[in-house]
Formats: structure tokens, C-alpha cells, sequence
């Protein structure tokens, strides 16, 4: 056999060519375009990659146009973990010299000698990737509004701090548009005890609240004109201009979450799997689509449901050494997955009385804390996804949690 490897960077590639001994055959330097592409698929179709006997390839990336094109047809394509190919390389050279076509060679004896301890691409549909991309993109927005808030927060505790005091009883309160006009309304407090009834009012309507609209606005007069410490006037207006960038950054992380929930919800019901997916307590659709994100619909891609398990990083890993032994949690994983996860068994405990009778069982009769039996629930659950996935079938409580339901009836 022929093993590719390739030495990914951002505008060049170093692509290296050996066989079964380990003998270089062809090494090249391509660009980043299409005129670099023709030149490597012409070097693998020399050396004789077929639509039948395609070579494989090793590189240190899952993404880009260039994986891209070596996915099409039946070709196999390893990702391989850098630092991996990292150690790889003292095998070679134990001066710990560096360069990038001794790193595509590296890759390419990697597969030579290794390709069986390590996996290829998935071969996912194209609306099973669309989804991927959707979800990880809204789930990335997410994260950021949540760290604008954040900052946004400890910014008017510094100088506003009737503003936290006024958007407290609202659920998601620096998030929502009524607090965003009445920041933009009066960024520091001397501005917003000026406010009148009227100014408030209209502030909640241009918001689109509909009700309750004149308490409120009375509720909010009574806050910001309450007995505060202020800082000096012209400290104040900074902070407040400083305020008014960070809204900005808020009101745009905000806007591109709620449009990429609505593409995320266009395209996960056309999925076959959405159905199986959503049918377990504790995922809908957004969850549900982050979950198919990181799993795939490439059936062959888990051999069963513990390597599923160790990928989602809720089994747990043993490490033995003589009379020494120790179970721990899992720290190598898909952390969007499993991110995903913790979501999923805390929604499952209110949604499930089998989920919820398991997470009491392991509290109550192994001693765990909450995130360890949260985590056991997540293990259950996605192995028993991993069970309908493969045999086409939808959640069904009696089934999934029969014992826990009988001890808990």
C-alpha cells in the first residue's frame, strides 16, 4: 500500500508519499487553492489512487476546503491529534528537529505503521454536517452573550448598581430588550433618577413588552431613584460610555443567537434521526441538535455504545499500577458533547420519573455528589440513544428505567 501524509499550514501544504517499507516515493509543496489541489490529487492518482483502491491520508486537521476535497469518494482521511504526531516524531529523530515535510512524513508513517489505533472521518451526511456547523455556531454564540453579560454585570457593579437592582426579577435580565432601552435610555444612574414615567414607559413598548407595562415603569422610577452610592460625574459618564460599547457587543451576541436558534430549528426536524433524538426526556430541539452534531449519522462510527460513551467522556476511566487503583471521571472527551450532556440529565431529572428515580438511587445508595450522579444518568442515557439510533427505535420509559420505576412504585 501507498500512505499520504500531509503537513497542514494556512497557505501551503507539505504533502509526503511512502509504501509499506517506509521508503520516501514522493514529497511535494502545494499551495492553498484549487490550482494546489489539482497538484496533490494528480500525485495521489500517479501513484495509483482510484475511485476502488483510494490512498489514505493523515493530517492534522478535520476542516478546511483541503479536507474537503480528499473526503470525496471512498477515500480515508485521518485526523490526526498533533501532539500525537508530536510524539510520533521523537520516533524518528532524537534531536527533536523540526521541519513541515519531515512532519508530512511523520503523518504518512503514522498510518503506515499505526492506522489501525487510529479513526477515520465519519462519513456523515451533508444535512448531518449542515447541522454541525448550525449547532456549534449558535451553541459558540451562546457562550459569548454569556460572557458579555457577565462583563457587562460586573461593569454596573462598579457604578449602576440600581440598574442589576431593577432587572433582577426578570428572567434573563441584562439579556432582555427592556433592560437594553433602558440602558441605552440612561447608561449612568444620575441619568436614569431623572427618568420620568412617560420615558419609562415608552422605553418597555419600544421593547415589546405588552403587559403590566405602567407597573413596571412605576417599579423601575422607584429603583433608580432609591438612596445610591454614585462615583464622581466625570468617572460616570465613562463608565457609562464603557456600558454602552459592551450593550452594543450584547445586542449583537443576542441577535445572532435567537437567528441561529431559528436556522438550527429549520434544520434539525429534517433529519431521520431528529424523531429518535427527541423522543428522550430532557432534549429538544436545540439540545438535540448539538447532540446529532457531535455523534454524527455515520451508523459505523462507534463500534458499540462504550466507545460512544468514552467519546462523550461519561464513563469513567481506571487507572491501576501495582497495589494502587483509582476510578476517575473521564478528562479527554468531546467537551461539547459532553457539555451537552449536563444539560440533557439535568433537564431528564424533572422530565423522567425513571431518570429521576436513577439520579435519587445513585445519591441516596452510592453515595455520589450531584455532578457524579448527573453524569452517571448522562452515561445511561446516551448509551441507551446509542441502542435506539442502531435499531431505529424511540424512547420509551418503561423500558429504559423498568427497574428503577418498579423500586420507586
Amino acid at each position: 500500500m501507498i500512505y499520504c501524509g500531509i503537513d497542514w499550514a494556512e497557505r501551503t501544504h507539505d504533502v509526503a508519499l511512502v509504501d509499506d517499507t517506509g521508503t520516501l516515493l514522493a514529497k511535494r509543496h502545494i499551495t492553498d487553492d484549487a490550482a494546489g489541489y489539482k497538484i496533490l490529487l494528480d500525485l495521489l492518482s500517479e501513484y495509483g489512487d482510484t475511485e476502488e483502491t483510494p490512498i489514505p491520508v493523515a493530517i492534522e486537521t478535520s476542516r478546511g476546503l483541503l479536507v474537503a476535497v480528499l473526503r470525496t469518494g471512498n477515500r480515508q482521511v485521518f485526523a490526526i491529534n498533533p501532539l500525537a504526531a508530536a510524539r510520533y516524531r521523537d520516533r524518528h529523530s532524537v534531536s527533536r528537529k523540526k521541519s513541515d515535510p519531515g512532519d508530512a512524513l511523520v503523518l504518512a508513517n503514522i498510518l503506515r505503521t499505526d492506522m489501525h489505533a487510529h479513526r477515520t472521518l465519519p462519513q456523515d451526511t451533508d444535512l448531518a454536517r449542515a447541522i454541525a456547523v448550525l449547532a456549534r455556531a449558535q451553541q459558540d454564540t451562546i457562550w459569548n452573550r454569556q460572557q458579555t453579560a457577565n462583563q457587562l454585570r460586573s461593569l454596573l457593579r462598579e457604578y449602576y448598581p440600581s440598574a442589576l437592582a431593577a432587572f433582577e426579577p426578570w428572567k434573563n435580565g441584562l439579556c432582555r430588550p427592556e433592560a437594553h432601552q433602558v440602558l441605552e435610555l440612561a447608561p449612568t444612574p444620575t441619568r436614569a433618577a431623572r427618568l420620568t414615567r412617560t420615558q419609562l414607559q415608552a422605553a418597555l413598548k419600544r421593547a415589546g413588552r405588552k403587559r403590566g407595562i405602567e407597573a413596571e415603569a412605576e417599579r423601575l422610577r422607584e429603583v433608580f431613584r432609591g438612596k445610591w452610592a454614585h462615583q464622581p460625574p466625570l468617572v460616570e459618564d465613562a463608565l457609562g460610555k464603557q456600558m454602552l460599547a459592551l450593550l452594543i457587543q450584547l445586542e449583537a451576541a443576542s441577535k445572532a443567537a435567537d437567528d441561529l436558534s431559528e436556522a438550527v430549528a429549520e434544520a434539525f426536524p429534517q433529519h431521520p434521526d431528529a424523531e429518535i433524538i427527541t423522543s428522550f426526556p430532557g432534549l429538544g430541539t436545540q439540545l438535540g441538535a448539538r447532540v446529532l452534531a457531535e455523534i454524527g449519522d455515520d451508523r459505523a462510527r462507534f463500534a458499540d455504545a462504550r466507545g460512544l460513551k468514552a467519546y462523550a467522556g461519561s464513563s469513567p476511566v481506571t487507572r491501576a499500577s501495582g497495589k494502587k487503583s483509582s476510578i476517575t471521571r473521564r478528562r479527554v472527551k468531546n467537551d461539547r458533547l459532553n457539555h451537552a450532556g449536563y444539560l440533557w440529565a439535568f433537564s431528564a431529572i424533572t422530565a423522567s420519573p425513571g431518570a429521576k428515580a436513577h439520579y435519587r438511587r445513585r445519591r441516596d445508595e452510592h453515595g455520589d455528589w450531584h455532578a457524579a450522579a448527573q453524569r452517571n444518568l448522562f452515561n445511561r442515557m446516551i448509551g441507551q440513544l446509542h441502542h435506539c439510533l442502531q435499531h431505529r427505535t424511540q424512547f420509551e420509559e418503561g423500558t429504559a428505567f423498568a427497574a428503577h420505576l418498579a423500586v420507586a412504585a
